[in-house]
């Protein structure tokens, strides 16, 4: 097997599932230009800079995050390589004229954990307006078990061993050009009108 070249990233910037103007009005494609093409760009080209010559230049996004966590000497690379990841996933959790009801099979693991479908919304809502500062909400597998969990700033459920159904972004930048200070309004408008409950899905197996 022919050697990788070292002047090649080690983790690139996803395409967008969607055309930057594919979201509003919930999302504005201005948005989307500074949160895409700005933050998760930086966050992206960062770690890549971070890790060359090290012993996490040839390991996945999700081994760099466990095995820097908790480390003071790689709180940078964990930092920017969590990001990467939630991004990543982030953009897949949203799609045009989302919302709505979940697949029958979703649904039905929904309502076993919440009572019913809008209970999670609710309770998905209250999480990602509640949660203090830069962070994260999130519907998780946690075992057998599906719950709702935050984590701040660029922390994720990963690094716990749980599986990320869908989650919310709510560190300024994914939401104050359009909304300002109204979180509740943004949260609020991803649930109803753009949640991507099919990826949920794929996502629980």
């Amino acid at each position: 097997m022919a050697a990788v070249s070292a002047t090649l990233p080690l983790v690139t910037l996803p395409t967008l599932p969607w055309a930057e103007n594919a979201l509003e009005p919930v999302i504005s494609a201005n948005t989307i230009r500074f949160h895409y093409g700005k933050h998760h760009r930086t966050y992206v080209d960062t770690l890549n800079k971070l890790v060359a010559g090290t012993e996490f230049a040839q390991m996945p996004l999700d081994e760099i995050i466990r095995a820097t966590e908790d480390k003071t000497s790689t709180t940078a690379i964990f930092h920017n390589a969590a990001q990467v990841w939630n991004h990543n996933l982030y953009w897949n959790c949203l799609r045009p004229n989302g919302g709505g009801e979940p697949p029958a099979s979703l649904k039905q693991k929904i309502n076993a954990a919440f009572g019913s479908v809008d209970a999670c919304k609710k309770a998905l809502s209250a999480a990602a307006v509640a949660e203090f500062g830069s962070g994260w909400a999130w519907l998780v597998m946690n075992g057998d078990k599906m719950q709702i969990v935050t984590t701040s700033n660029a922390d994720t459920p990963v690094t716990q061993g749980m599986t990320p159904l869908l989650t919310i972004d709510v560190w300024e930048h994914a939401y104050y050009l359009d909304y300002q200070n109204k979180r509740v309004d943004h949260v609020n408008a991803i649930i109803d009108k753009l949640l991507n409950w099919d990826f949920a899905l794929q996502n629980a197996g």
